[in-house]
């Protein structure tokens, strides 16, 4: 466990997601995947979490490995043809991952994601988080939709409103 790492998530407010990622923010981006999601059979996610909770920083959890930990709570990978898409938001770390499920990570390769996340990346420094936000479900919106476009039984399987941990 590294004390200045838990240090800075421990000290950080919890008003101060919530002024990143405002409600009308958050409408924004459940509208964007909602949208997203007519276009393809996949199922995107987005998570915003401001600090790591303690046990994660006891276990001393990278970005990723929290995504992954996320991954499975919030059930990402239980849809039927395993096309579920988690992009995820480590405010404190300025950090973002995306993690796809195995049937559409066999597909895209994982430079694709990697390169939306760093965009993100690039949009939150400039302090433009709901553009970046926006852009990345865009982004990943495209991705599955030239490779799981939709067809004529198309279900919502997961919800589309963001998650603010």
């Amino acid at each position: 466990m590294n004390p200045t790492r838990c240090l800075k998530h421990l000290l950080l407010p919890d008003w101060w997601l919530r002024r990143v990622f405002a409600v009308a923010d958050l409408a924004a981006i459940g509208a964007a995947i909602a949208a997203g999601e007519k276009l393809h059979r996949g199922e995107l996610r987005f998570v915003a979490e401001g600090s790591l909770p303690l046990s994660a920083l006891w276990r001393d959890l990278a970005a990723r490995e929290r995504a992954v930990e996320l991954f499975s709570t919030l059930r990402v990978w239980d849809t039927a043809e395993n096309s579920g898409v988690l992009i995820y938001v480590q405010l404190v770390e300025h950090r973002v991952e995306i993690l796809a499920d195995r049937g559409i990570a066999a597909r895209v390769p994982q430079a694709e994601w990697d390169a939306i996340c760093r965009a993100m990346e690039q949009s939150f420094r400039a302090g433009r988080w709901r553009e970046g936000a926006l852009q990345a479900v865009t982004r990943a919106g495209d991705l599955l939709a030239a490779q799981f476009p939709a067809g004529e039984r198309n279900p919502n399987e997961l919800p589309d409103q963001p998650v603010v941990l």
